[in-house]
């Protein structure tokens, strides 16, 4: 039987020439972001999504978050930790460098560092902080809202999925402000070193 964790620990091993076609994409998607504003981002999401989906899930075993931090976190998607940390492991860590709560699961984070090392061979530490999780993002298309990131196009509203909740923004942004003037956190910026 086939390891269930083999394809996302070879995209890992892969994460130079992964990362650079991932870059790839993104750059040429964002060449047609004139013909995606006429047709409309709301009525591509769905079919991007479904390419998302084949695509990231196989390679990466990606979860559909909506908010791809691959090429951070050295294509491995932090959304397969069970406690859904996005900033590095829990400490329950097992010798061995797998999951306390999935014991026969590499750890997300130990699988992360060693794809972040393979980006970037001189790197002695993660130095950026992600924002928690929107779950009102997921199954949405990150690659149309990295497109629009990139043209600072501003993004629809989301609407709430819970009856308490607020419509609004993904948290990253704040009223009036685009996602470019609330970038990831630097540890080095922040004071949480």
């Amino acid at each position: 039987m086939m390891d269930k964790y083999a394809m996302r620990l070879w995209s890992v091993r892969n994460a130079r020439w992964l990362a650079r076609l991932y870059n790839g994409l993104e750059s040429f998607l964002a060449l047609l972001h004139p013909l995606f504003v006429r047709i409309g981002y709301e009525r591509l999401d769905g079919y991007f999504l479904a390419v998302e989906k084949k695509i990231k899930g196989f390679l990466f075993d990606s979860q559909s978050c909506g908010q791809c931090t691959l090429k951070l976190t050295g294509m491995s998607c932090p959304m397969n930790c069970p406690k859904r940390l996005r900033n590095g492991p829990c400490g329950g860590v097992r010798p061995d460098g797998n999951c306390e709560v999935i014991p026969d699961m590499p750890c997300v984070w130990v699988v992360a560092w060693e794809g972040r090392r393979r980006l970037d061979p001189d790197l002695r530490a993660v130095r950026f902080v992600l924002p928690p999780a929107d779950d009102r993002l997921k199954n949405t298309s990150a690659w149309l809202r990295e497109v629009r990131k990139r043209h600072a196009h501003p993004e629809p509203v989301i609407p709430a999925r819970n009856p308490g909740q607020q419509p609004g923004r993904h948290p990253e942004e704040h009223p009036g402000q685009h996602l470019e003037q609330h970038p990831v956190v630097h540890l080095e910026q922040s004071h949480a070193v």
